[in-house]
């Protein structure tokens, strides 16, 4: 554990003990952060009529394929009407395919197809692009402690949820 006399400084201010106009800053800069994050995604998005929940589906839906809708439900923190109606859409778009679990038949599966992939991949590849070039910039260290404010910032069942994808398949 840090205390005053080790603590880092940056700028000539020491982040052990935040003032709140330096927190204020922190989280203006998150918003301006993800405005810029969610920019390119959204245009793409905004061509074929959806919004952000589509592309929350779609990408956990590609991050671990077959996952179930009660699963889906719970990354995502949405309601079941919520994704229902988002689901609909992207299935009879062609871009995901619900099967019928084979343990479970209550249960639905969710696979992207070859189109839902290629939109993934064209939306990622977006913010990937955004995200490598920041980190490039930043350096190792920084996006260490990045990663790190992040995770202390999720709530448990969060934190949860992040782990089982971060050391799931790739």
């Amino acid at each position: 554990m840090s205390d005053a006399r080790s603590a880092p400084v940056y700028g000539g201010e020491s982040l052990l003990f935040l003032t709140d106009e330096q927190l204020r800053q922190g989280i203006e800069a998150m918003f301006f952060a993800y405005r810029g994050f969610t920019a390119d995604p959204d245009r793409i998005l905004a061509e074929m009529a959806y919004g952000r929940a589509h592309h929350r589906a779609i990408h956990f839906i590609n991050r671990a394929p077959g996952t179930t809708v009660n699963n889906l439900l719970s990354i995502l923190g949405v309601t079941k009407q919520s994704l229902n109606r988002v689901l609909r859409t992207l299935i009879a778009d062609g871009l995901v395919e619900s099967r019928v679990g084979t343990v479970d038949k209550r249960e639905r599966h969710l696979f992207l197809t070859d189109a839902g992939r290629a939109l993934e991949t064209k939306l990622s590849d977006a913010q990937r692009a955004r995200m490598r070039a920041a980190y490039k910039d930043a350096g190792p260290e920084a996006v260490a402690g990045f990663k790190q404010v992040l995770e202390a910032m999720m709530d448990t069942s969060m934190q949860r949820s992040y782990r089982n994808l971060k050391d799931g398949p790739t």
